[in-house]
């Protein structure tokens, strides 16, 4: 049989962010958010980030772009520090950056910036304390 849109959500986002996180974010989960935290596994991980037609360094690179746009730092500061575990290099990041700051506005860039260098310079920090 094959692999469950949340299985595959699940191995997926463990790879992606690591069993630290995902431990610890199932160990947070109460009554009131265990469907959206089923969802975001089957949905979001299981049925795109599983997708094969994307990488991971470019799903990963897509994401943070979106997030720094959106101004969604809390998320942003997790991916950035999930791309450790998805190919994507510090020069990497430089350079979606620089398309935000172009395509969507230096402010956004200019954050972004500041978060990524707190995350990459700070090794060995777990992904986030966001429950995704």
């Amino acid at each position: 049989m094959d692999e469950s849109h949340f299985d595959a959500g699940m191995r997926v986002r463990r790879e992606v962010l690591g069993d630290e996180h995902v431990d610890r974010a199932q160990a947070g989960q109460t009554s009131l958010d265990a469907e959206f935290q089923h969802f975001i596994t089957e949905v979001a991980w299981g049925r795109v980030w599983a997708r094969p037609n994307l990488d991971r360094r470019t799903r990963s690179m897509l994401t943070i772009a979106i997030l720094a746009v959106l101004g969604r730092t809390e998320e942003l500061g997790m991916h950035l520090r999930a791309s450790r575990n998805t190919g994507v290099t510090p020069e990497d990041i430089v350079e979606t950056l620089l398309h935000v700051a172009v395509y969507a506005g230096v402010p956004a860039a200019n954050t972004a910036f500041a978060i990524a260098k707190a995350m990459l310079e700070a090794p060995g920090q777990p992904a986030s304390d966001q429950q995704e």
